[in-house]
């Protein structure tokens, strides 16, 4: 049996919370491997945080400006001499389906290494981070360790209720992310795919803190009910607007915006029911896409929907943003939507969907010049079309 077939074998088999300990024990073996470290992206996604430091804070790397974090960001291995002992730290991206998890860093000795190792240490990242996830159902050892803070709990209730932050498909590429990371209350982004569609959804809960949490959740929950039954997105909309409405007889609401596209055309159908705006990057073009304005979830009984018809070409990016985003002012009171949102959505062009968020929402944190208590999304999608397809 090979060294890579052992390996795979070890880690299906460890305990949860014992993955990083059993790939250490693994490489110490097969490939003589000093020290094995995993260190997974925070909330914020800011730094990166070695699983099972101690103190809290201890080894603690900011994702900009360490060789980690340049492994992190540009996705490929990156290589440092370590020390004087003729040794080499590895970094490789621990990243599923699109999902940048983190980082996992294997310090071997310079003679040992071949591109067959390299190639199978890749494949050990790729492995630690589909088992990670996996593992999560049994376990909050790595929840645990993606925090430098504490989350609030509408924060915690969000981000339990959250997919993944990126998501890369043949026809699409998907990056997401929240501020305040550690207090978000009611912002939400969510997505699904299948052979023929894939549905996006934006939502922002009225109110603040557990209050917008708990009706986030309500709808979306609602709207993952109506689609997994296989229903449309206008009815989607009409179904969580009822569950709404019957819960707080108008009383509170849900903003909420939902795409669907259709993967083989890039036609898309569109619902505006709330305050979530979408923009679009068609070459070096920047420009909101104007939507028919529908009444919020849950403000009134028995609410209509109807859906909006888009087109999609290869190359588009699309960018979802919640009114924390475009509404944001400046210190001299300007609104980020009048000028700072489509500079920095051609500023950022050149970045691939998953790291568009973030370059996003530093950039508006230092438009805005001041903290805020506001919530800020962006979801970003980039449309490469399927080959052969007439979008």
């Amino acid at each position: 049996m090979n060294a890579r077939t052992e390996i795979e074998r070890a880690v299906r088999a460890a305990a949860p919370h014992a993955l990083v300990e059993t790939v250490r024990d693994a490489l110490a073996i097969a490939y003589d491997a000093r020290s094995v470290q995993l260190l997974l992206a925070d909330y914020g996604m800011t730094v990166l945080k070695p699983v099972g430091a101690a103190p809290e804070h201890e080894g603690v790397l900011s994702m900009h400006n360490s060789p980690q974090g340049r492994a992190f960001g540009s996705q490929r291995p990156h290589e440092v001499p370590a020390g004087d002992g003729g040794q080499v730290d590895h970094h490789l991206p621990v990243t599923v389906r699109g999902e940048r998890l983190g980082i996992l860093s294997v310090r071997l000795p310079a003679d040992a290494v071949t591109p067959q190792t390299m190639d199978e240490l890749a494949h050990v990242a790729d492995l630690l981070g589909h088992e990670i996830v996996v593992a999560e159902r049994d376990t909050d050892h790595y929840r645990r360790a993606r925090r430098v803070n504490r989350l609030t709990l509408a924060a915690e209730m969000q981000w339990q209720l959250l997919p993944a932050r990126a998501f890369t498909a043949a026809e699409y590429a998907i990056g997401a992310q929240l501020e305040p990371a550690y207090a978000i209350h009611g912002d939400n982004f969510d997505w699904a795919a299948d052979g023929d569609q894939l549905t996006v959804s934006v939502t922002n809960g009225w109110g603040e803190g557990i209050q917008a949490s708990l009706l986030t959740n309500l709808a979306v929950n609602a709207l993952r009910n109506a689609r997994r039954a296989g229903i449309g997105i206008a009815d989607q909309a009409a179904l969580a607007d009822q569950a709404l409405y019957e819960q707080h007889r108008g009383s509170a609401h849900v903003s909420t915006l939902l795409l669907r596209f259709d993967l083989a055309t890039g036609r898309i159908g569109a619902v505006d029911a709330g305050s979530p705006q979408l923009w679009r990057l068609r070459g070096r073009t920047v420009a909101r896409v104007e939507l028919d304005a529908q009444l919020p979830l849950g403000m009134f009984e028995e609410s209509q929907y109807v859906v909006q018809n888009l087109q999609a070409l290869p190359g588009d990016r699309l960018l979802l943003v919640s009114d924390g985003v475009y509404d944001t002012l400046s210190p001299h009171g300007e609104a980020y939507v009048e000028r700072g949102l489509a500079r920095v959505i051609l500023a950022t062009r050149l970045l691939p969907a998953a790291s568009v968020p973030g370059a996003v929402l530093r950039e508006l944190a230092d438009y805005r010049d001041a903290d805020t208590l506001d919530d800020a999304l962006v979801v970003c999608i980039d449309w490469f079309g399927r080959q052969g397809s007439e979008g």
